[in-house]
């Protein structure tokens, strides 16, 4: 039932308040267009008003297709058709439920003390007594059926840290109210680390508690106001349509309001919820220029929640102003959040088909401090992350590449990483840096600088691309081996060394089967193009047949075999001095353990270097 309302990976439930609406109400249609001989349904005021708000609101607004003109009259008649306060309710569950028992007593403290400090209420609602509502991504939850353990408090007429402070003088003020709340230790603890915050810059911040084993962000009310010259906004106290409002999307904008216990609706995202839509509060263009990371934000939501971009918005994403102002004023880290978000999230695949549909790509994967970072083809690119999806779902089964190659969660992320990365492997290398030492791979740089990867996983990236050519070269000897090299593939020490310099080089946790695996995914884009006469199927095959040999060879750990024999220890057997030979004679010590995996004693890989002193240049 209601695994037909979204894909969520998370715990759902058919009792989920949304399900019980749709029950009690019936589902509702989507609006459609009026017919010309009608008049367009009218927006509400806030949303008239907010479209005349300045100049240059107007000016932003290009002339617009005939399609967007569409989806943008479906969207006023959502909200033309859209009850602000609703009946809907939320059940809440026990730790909810003492939760919000608390807060509302601090509430009515605060109401009923005569003793406010000067100056505490703050804004528009100043006159008004403390209201409380829990917002955004919990109140989205809940309808769906989902548990949350995070909870945005939105007070109307005080700061989070104000009201923070108030509930920790309302704990302190009598022993009573901790028991009727049951108020342990730990929480009492956890208030007491709330400090007052001097500097006036940062007094509309959030402020977080740890209340009953939930995390509790507490914040005013907020209105953004965005000049054109500046990514951070004007931030005041506003209303709860104004919050809703500045929100990134509809369904992000619901609001749960403690007193009433009822679902507050400014935006239509409760429809929006029904139709499984994405959708932002406000007009598109003014929104992501606003904030553009808002175009990443967007689609992480609609791939976790397994919704679709309304088409209205998805057009304005791939608006060449808007992905502008996303490389210049949006900062390479948060871009790195939002990207990271989507490809540990539950369908990665979804989230690099946006990126490519939308013509994200050059934005996100790139050096924004060179002009002339290359910018690689993308023709194929679909082909690579389809066949990962595909790896990873209908044939990941035990024993097949997927499940040989990608051997953790992290793993998992990290592959989706080089999935995003092969475009790149089509260019050139840049030239040497002075030394001769070699320039970073393309791929490498614009994970680096494009979104801020970790330096673990720019080595894998930088040693995926390093290694390709040697790992499809030991594939061939395994797959189709030339005239006369039939019998190199069992040679068992040829492949494991094969494999330790892999994972070792450019540096430790290389991990070579990510690079096998970006291997794959690279041979698969270019031979599978449409010209190619290959199939995805038949590619596959080659790499499998190769695994299940170094698996036969039991080959698969052999980085991980720890050497038989020290240097020191072997200096010793052979009565010489420790020394630059060392290096070489200890891989003579490996080939022979892998040619002789069942031997422990030592002295045949002492013999074996003994023989070749003169070789390895040992006196």
């Amino acid at each position: 039932m209601l695994s037909r309302l979204c894909r969520l990976p998370l715990r759902r439930s058919c009792h989920s308040p949304f399900f019980l609406m749709k029950r009690k109400f019936g589902d509702f249609s989507s609006p459609t267009p009026p017919p010309d001989n009608k008049p367009e349904p009218q927006a509400p005021a806030h949303l008239e008003a907010q479209a005349s708000d300045s100049a240059k609101r107007q000016t932003i607004r290009a002339t617009t297709p005939p399609a967007i003109v569409a989806a943008r009259t479906r969207r006023q008649a959502v909200m033309a058709d859209s009850a602000v306060f609703t009946d809907q309710s939320i059940p809440l569950n026990a730790v909810e439920a003492q939760l919000k028992g608390l807060l509302i007593d601090v509430a009515k403290y605060i109401n009923e003390s005569q003793e406010a400090a000067e100056g505490e209420k703050e804004g528009k609602n100043v006159n008004e007594p403390v209201i409380l509502r829990w917002a955004g991504g919990w109140v989205r939850d809940k309808l769906l059926g989902t548990e949350s353990n995070d909870i945005d408090v939105a007070i109307n007429n005080m700061t989070g840290e104000a009201f923070a402070l108030r509930l920790r003088d309302y704990c302190d003020a009598d022993p009573a109210h901790r028991e009727r709340h049951s108020i342990g230790p730990a929480d009492v603890g956890n208030l007491h680390k709330i400090a007052r915050n001097p500097d006036k810059s940062k007094h509309l911040e959030t402020t977080t508690i740890k209340l009953f084993g939930l995390d509790v962000d507490l914040v005013n009310l907020r209105k953004e106001t965005y000049t054109e010259d500046s990514r951070h906004p004007q931030v005041e106290f506003g209303t709860a349509e104004e919050d809703a409002l500045r929100r990134d999307a509809t369904v992000n904008a619901l609001f749960y309001n403690l007193h009433t216990g009822k679902v507050e609706d400014f935006t239509g995202g409760m429809k929006d919820m029904e139709r499984k839509l994405i959708r932002t509060p406000l007009e598109p263009l003014q929104t992501f220029m606003d904030d553009p990371l808002r175009v990443l934000r967007l689609i992480r939501f609609a791939c976790r929640l397994g919704f679709t971009i309304d088409e209205e918005t998805k057009a304005v994403m791939g608006d060449e102003r808007v992905l502008e102002a996303l490389k210049l004023k949006i900062s390479r880290e948060r871009v790195g959040v939002e990207l990271e978000k989507m490809l540990k999230g539950p369908d990665p695949f979804s989230s690099l088909t946006y990126i490519n549909n939308l013509s994200l790509y050059h934005t996100l994967f790139t050096d924004s401090a060179r002009s002339d970072f290359p910018r690689p083809p993308l023709t194929s690119w679909p082909i690579a992350y389809q066949t990962l999806h595909s790896l990873s779902t209908t044939l990941a089964t035990p024993g097949s590449i997927y499940s040989l190659l990608v051997t953790s969660p992290e793993s998992a992320y990290f592959a989706w990483n080089l999935a995003a990365l092969v475009p790149f492997a089509s260019l050139p290398d840049d030239p040497p840096l002075k030394g001769g030492k070699p320039a970073p791979p393309l791929a490498t740089q614009a994970a680096r600088e494009g979104y801020r990867a970790p330096n673990k996983l720019t080595d894998v990236i930088t040693a995926s691309h390093r290694n390709r050519t040697a790992i499809l070269a030991m594939r061939d000897l395994v797959v189709r081996p030339a005239a006369g090299d039939e019998g190199k593939k069992m040679e068992r020490d040829r492949l494991g060394l094969a494999i330790r310099e892999w994972d070792s080089r450019p540096g430790a946790g290389a991990n070579w089967r990510l690079q096998v695996l970006y291997a794959v995914l690279v041979d698969v884009a270019e031979r599978t193009t449409s010209e190619g006469k290959e199939t995805v199927e038949d590619v596959l095959k080659e790499w499998q047949a190769f695994l299940d040999h170094l698996v036969e060879m039991d080959l698969m750990d052999a980085p991980s075999v720890k050497r038989i024999i020290d240097g020191k220890q072997l200096a010793k057997a052979l009565g010489v001095k420790p020394g630059k030979w060392m290096g070489q004679a200890l891989e003579v010590v490996m080939a022979w353990q892998l040619r002789n995996p069942t031997v422990s004693d030592p002295e045949g890989a002492v013999e074996e270097v003994r023989k070749r002193k003169e070789e390895l240049g040992i006196e």
